[in-house]
Parts: structure tokens; sequence; C-alpha cells
């Protein structure tokens, strides 16, 4: 069997045990000879161990059995690796794997398009696991043109919203920035090293943020009035971990501990209407100026 089919096997038992919690070896066979990944015989015990092996070698799963039920099941207490990274490693590969058999209805599944940073991310992983610095030529948006030698020490790296960015210390500037993946180019790893800061926390850095941008202001207070069909989506989908929620019979009253930021103000735009800023009074001002300006916009022009 190929690596690569492998590796899809790997990702289909991971996910058939967590979906269902635990299973026996003979229900994980019913279920394999009737998936796309199977070949219609069930996996040999032996087979099934060595995969077994293989998955907490490669995921740093541990896959215990209940020795009174015979049940196989994910230890979590066990599983060293960070959760997150984890899980939306096997998601994505779990979800590649189902794409990919899903090939003669592929008319029938819609893709979004987005840009990829598969060119770009490698290079950064490297740059990041030897500790070099990287040097490139960025296109940001609110520049007309390409600035050329840019050269960061790269912290780590993070996706907002289908988008990689990676987030680093300006060697110029001296001053830790964030770039956009897809607007890099001519990216090339230098011969020079640097020490990661001691104790630096990428986790924290964008702790009391949203998004991918953030400041040195304190964090604020935040309370959002949200219509109740907006409210089942943030419920769904929280904006900040911090998020509270107060129910009250025709909307919703969100509170938030978070720096004001500029992805910030953007998210809640986005929404519209069904959003409306309590406070901070600097927040909502700065909203209402964007709407004030949005609005302009659309005036009435006399005619020549």
């Amino acid at each position: 069997m190929a690596r690569r089919n492998q590796i899809t096997v790997y990702i289909w038992i991971v996910d058939t045990i967590q979906r269902y919690g635990a299973l026996t070896l003979a229900r994980l066979n019913e279920l394999w000879v009737n998936s796309p990944v199977g070949d219609g015989n069930p996996i040999p015990r032996r087979t099934f161990f060595h995969y077994r092996d293989a998955i907490e070698e490669m995921f740093n799963l541990s896959l215990k059995c209940n020795r009174s039920t015979f049940e196989y099941y994910i230890d979590e207490e066990e599983s060293e690796n960070d959760s997150r990274m984890q899980q939306w490693l096997i998601d994505s590969m779990s979800m590649s794997g189902m794409l990919s058999d899903a090939r003669d209805i592929s008319h029938r599944i819609v893709l979004e398009n987005v840009p990829s940073a598969r060119q770009h991310l490698p290079i950064v992983v490297d740059a990041m696991r030897s500790n070099s610095r990287i040097k490139f030529s960025y296109k940001s948006y609110k520049r007309v043109n390409a600035v050329d030698g840019v050269v960061i020490e790269p912290y780590f790296v993070k996706i907002f919203k289908q988008l990689w960015y990676v987030v680093g210390m300006n060697v110029k500037d001296g001053v830790i920035k964030t770039y956009a993946l897809d607007r890099m180019s001519r990216l090339v790893i230098t011969q020079e090293h640097f020490k990661m800061p001691e104790g630096f926390d990428p986790v924290e850095f964008f702790k009391d943020c949203f998004g991918i941008t953030t400041n040195q202001n304190q964090p604020k207070n935040i309370v959002l009035r949200v219509s109740p069909t907006q409210a089942k989506y943030f419920r769904a989908l929280p904006l900040h971990p911090s998020q509270q929620e107060e129910i009250h019979d025709s909307y919703s009253i969100f509170h938030y501990k978070m720096r004001l930021t500029y992805d910030l103000k953007e998210e809640i735009m986005s929404h519209g209407s069904d959003v409306e800023v309590v406070s901070p009074p600097e927040l909502k001002a700065q909203i209402v100026s964007e709407l004030k300006k949005a609005l302009s916009n659309y005036a009435p022009t006399s005619k020549p």
C-alpha cells in the first residue's frame, strides 16, 4: 500500500473512532468494508495493530482498548500534541481524503477559491525549525509597489479566514510584524540565525485580539447587542474565548475582553444591523464614523 494510501487509512480510523467515541475492531471493520477507503476486506488484527502504532507515532494519539468491552478509543489525556494543531491536521486530511473519494460527483461540490500558501508555507516552516531569518519581497495592499529585501525572524505562523500569515521580528524596524504569505515573492531562507525570545508565546501574543491585527493598547470591555438570529451564529462560532452571553427575549448581549483592532471593527461592521456596539464609546464612535462614510457614497448627487 502506498504511503499516501496508508495515511488515508490512518485518518479514516482516527476520524471514525472520534465520531463513534469507541468501537470494537469488529464494528470498525463493518464500517471499513463499506467505506470508500476500504478494499472490501476486513482489516486483519495484526495489521490493525501496526496501524495503531503508526497513528500514535504520526499524530501522538493514543489508541487504547477497554478490556471489558474490547472497544478502542482515543485516550485524550495521553495525547501530547497541541490539541488544536492535532485536530486541525486530522480534519484537514480527513476532508482531503473525502473530497478525493468524491471525484465522481465533483460537479456537485462547490469549493471556495482562496489564495494558496503551498509555495511559501514549507519554506517558512523550515526557517522556523532552524531559527533562520527569511528574506522576501512584499506587496502590501496599501502600497503601489512591492517592498524588496524584507528580512524577518519568523516566530510563528497563523491562519485566519483561510489565509496564512507569518508573524516575526522585522530586523530593520525592530518591531514584530505580520505578513500574509500570499503577498510574498522571492522568498528565501538566509544563513543568519536568531534566537527566539525567552518565554515568547504565540497564543499569548494574540490572546486579547480578534483576527490577525494587534496593537499595544489595553484590552477593553466590549459589549455587543446582537439579534436573536445572529446570536445563534455567535454561539456556534465565538468571536473570542472571552465571549459571554446574556440572553433576553428579543436580543442577546455579548461581553468580551479584547483590544480594539482593525479586524474587530471590520468583523462587527460585516454583520450590519444585526450587531450594535453598546460599549466602549470609542469603538461605537469608530463604527458610526465608518457607517457615515459608507452612507455618503450613496448620497444623491446634483445633476450637471
